[in-house]
């Protein structure tokens, strides 16, 4: 340049160095040699800011030269903004905030000509702004906003539909490949409309560097991050919804921003792309493709156009139209159970809501992730929050929905083979099992239904030996310890269901009596509601005569006494049990029989219990019987405290029938004997005096059986098969085997 332009652009007064770039501005505008205008533009990159140690003045003077070239050049602007604009940004690194001012004021007005064309160097100007943002110093922070909003005016006009100068010209080149014929037949119509038309803005290329500056923490730079990408995602048929997977995770973070500002900023944006998602999913628009023809057409109005004036903004109103949407759901859902297990409460619940909200917009992408969402979701489900337990419970409900929808068989077909799919390879025993050992009992709860779920998806798909029981059940059987009365009913219906197969259970009582074995303080403590539940929900006689076939074989005597003991509580008072109190007092009945002969043969373990179940079955002349192998034995404190419940129950309803069978002595002639044998065992305490005034209040008769009721005991001997002396040779020799036992415990206990 002429050297009085360019001592002007060096001078340390402001408005010499202004009134030169005016001068240079007009020296271009003049000048048609390209090569002149070109070196004009380097010597100013060069000489006048070069590095980042140029004086202030020099660097200011180039500045305000390469916005006056800029100017100057107007629509031939474009082919010269690869020198021009790196060195304006080049500036933004220096210490000084006078050259930063004054790059930005220069790339200002360098942007307000080049318009579209600045969008090549997007990505670049972004990345400047960003950093304009987190700066401490703020003296050019004014112009740094209308640079940005500069910028934003841009993007929004011209994202979509603006071609660059330089790669029309690049089209011109292919204007007679595409006219032949033979050439035309080799391209893909698709592919040549992407290769030869390239909008100045790409979103693909944005993203990477978007999705890295996300994870700032400064606030001013995170509402400058949600600003852009709102613009962004209100231009039209840009689609910023399909690139949304690149930048939710950071995008999720600010949810918790501890500034009230940036979380409502964050929390709209959010808002707007869930319900353009539900828009998406909804509207089932066709596919949206440009023929190439038509673009080709179009394509060449738009360059005409811009030739002619290169500033009108006409060319933004009438944009292409983009390919199909396709949102990446699986994705977008393998970020938000990632949030669901954030440690802040907001991002929870905002993830909570978009996952929510999916089973209705995408349910079939959620079913692979449901082991995943589950060791996410449980572990909510009890958290001190209520929004956020709220939330939690939407989620796990709507998906219990979605399973017990595929179970039934109301499930799409693409759903249907996912729930065909090995549910070992869906991980989900494992992530429901898992929180089986969450310290809140609502998730150990939900856990188990979870479970239960699962047990009824493997009936489903007709398979016996999914393993899944074989790996449960050992979990489920330790939770029998649980505090919870309520995890351990749901794991006892749980533990119902599955034992409704004969092989698990048997498996199920064997392992039930081997726990108890080991944990007596499981069987004293919930002994009762255990055997109560499974009675509930199998079969009580089938329960009783199991777990009887295996106490038979049982070696450990204390441990046998004591479980007998338990049962035949159960047996006597609890309403479950009624059906197999029925069934014991039908010894007339071939299934009556074979069931009294079954507990009997382990009650005899405990001789307090085997006497109770003789009064169950009413098998009053055995019970007599009884009492004189008592007379052989040490009655010790034990057995007169279980003689003393005893007395209290033959007070309850359940004894109901044998209250009223002691005023037909002549038909129940042993009932009066065995109860004043019970009663001579007692001593005089609140029992005793309880049975005595009992056996008073009736009429005193004779208790010799009669000739009638002899021969009718003999046909129900008869007739029901029991060989009653095996029976009470039994129960004489388990008693003399438990007292050696005692004396040995006791002999060791001193």
């Amino acid at each position: 340049m002429d050297e009085t332009v360019a001592q002007g652009l060096a001078n340390k007064i402001y408005e010499k160095r202004k009134s030169a770039a005016y001068e240079l501005e007009r020296v271009i505008k003049l000048e048609s040699d390209d090569l002149k205008i070109q070196a004009i533009v380097r010597q100013l990159c060069t000489e006048f800011i070069g590095t980042a140690d140029k004086p202030a003045r020099s660097a200011s003077g180039g500045l305000i030269g390469l916005a006056a070239a800029t100017i100057a050049l107007g629509k031939h602007s474009a082919s010269y903004l690869d020198l021009i604009i790196p060195a304006v940004l080049s500036c933004f690194a220096s210490q000084d905030s006078r050259i930063r001012y004054y790059s930005t004021e220069s790339l200002y007005n360098i942007a307000k000509v080049a318009k579209g064309e600045v969008l090549l160097y997007f990505n670049e100007i972004f990345d400047m702004l960003c950093k304009v943002n987190l700066g401490s110093l703020f003296i050019y922070f004014s112009v740094a906003a209308k640079l940005n909003e500069k910028i934003k005016d841009i993007v929004s006009e011209k994202a979509t539909s603006y071609v660059s100068l330089l790669h029309r010209n690049h089209r011109r080149n292919h204007e007679d490949t595409e006219s032949d014929p033979d050439n035309n037949d080799d391209l893909d119509p698709d592919e040549s409309i992407h290769d030869i038309r390239s909008t100045a803005f790409s979103l693909a290329k944005f993203m990477p560097l978007l999705s890295e500056r996300l994870y700032v923490i400064n606030p001013y730079t995170r509402t400058f991050l949600v600003s852009w990408i709102t613009v962004l995602n209100s231009i039209p048929d840009l689609d910023l919804i399909v690139f949304l997977p690149d930048f939710l995770d950071g995008l999720m973070k600010y949810s918790s921003d501890i500034h009230q500002d940036v979380r409502i900023a964050t929390a709209r944006l959010l808002d707007s792309f869930l319900e353009e998602i539900k828009r998406t999913t909804n509207s089932n628009k066709p596919v949206r493709k440009t023929s190439r023809a038509s673009f080709n057409d179009r394509l060449k109005t738009e360059s005409t156009t811009l030739e002619e004036s290169p500033d009108d903004d006409s060319d933004s109103q009438d944009s292409i139209q983009p390919y199909d949407v396709t949102v990446d759901f699986s994705r977008i859902i393998a970020i938000l159970l990632n949030h669901i297990s954030s440690a802040d409460e907001a991002i929870q619940i905002t993830a909570l809501r978009w996952v929510s909200d999916f089973f209705a917009i995408c349910p079939s992408n959620l079913l692979p992730f449901t082991p995943k969402l589950l060791r996410v979701v449980l572990p909510a489900i009890s958290h001190e929050s209520t929004a956020l337990r709220r939330s939690a419970r939407d989620v796990n409900d709507k998906l219990l929905r979605l399973i017990r929808g595929l179970i039934a068989g109301n499930g799409s077909e693409d759903e249907n083979n996912l729930l065909n799919a090995d549910l070992e390879e869906l991980d989900f025993v494992n992530s429901a099992t898992i929180q089986l050992l969450d310290e809140h009992e609502e998730t150990r709860v939900s856990a188990l239904g979870w479970l239960m779920e699962l047990v009824k998806l493997a009936a489903k798909k007709s398979k016996e030996d999914l393993g899944l029981r074989a790996e449960i059940l050992p979990a489920l059987l330790k939770t029998l310890s649980d505090t919870s009365e309520a995890v351990v009913k749901k794991d006892l219906e749980l533990l119902a269901q599955i034992s409704k197969n004969d092989d698990y259970f048997n498996q199920l009582m064997v392992n039930l009596l081997t726990l108890f074995s080991s944990d007596r303080n499981l069987l004293e403590q919930r002994g009762s509601l255990i055997i109560r539940q499974l009675s509930l929900n199998l079969n009580a006689e089938r329960i009783y005569k199991t777990l009887a076939e295996n106490l038979e074989k049982e070696t450990d005597l204390e441990f046998a006494q004591s479980i007998v003991q338990h049962l035949n509580n159960n047996l006597l008072t609890a309403p479950e049990l009624s059906d197999a109190r029925k069934r014991l007092r039908q010894l007339s009945s071939t299934e009556g029989s074979s069931f009294f002969t079954t507990l009997y043969r382990s009650w005899s373990h405990n001789a307090v219990a085997t006497f109770s179940l003789c009064l169950l079955a009413q098998a009053y002349e055995h019970a007599l019987n009884l009492l004189q192998v008592f007379a052989e034995l040490e009655v010790s404190v034990q057995v007169l405290v279980q003689i003393d419940k005893l007395v209290q129950l033959l007070e309850s309803p359940v004894f109901i029938y044998l209250r009223l069978q002691l005023l037909e002595p002549e038909k129940y002639p042993y009932l009066n004997k065995c109860l004043y044998g019970l009663l001579m065992l007692l001593p005089q305490t609140q029992a005793f005096h309880t049975l005595r005034n009992r056996l008073h209040s009736i009429t005193t008769q004779s208790f010799a059986p009669s000739s009638k009721s002899s021969s009718s005991s003999s046909r129900l001997a008869k007739g029901s098969e029991i060989h009653w002396d095996n029976l009470l040779n039994r129960f004489r020799m388990l008693q003399n085997r438990q007292q050696a036992q005692g004396k040995i415990r006791r002999n060791w206990a001193e």
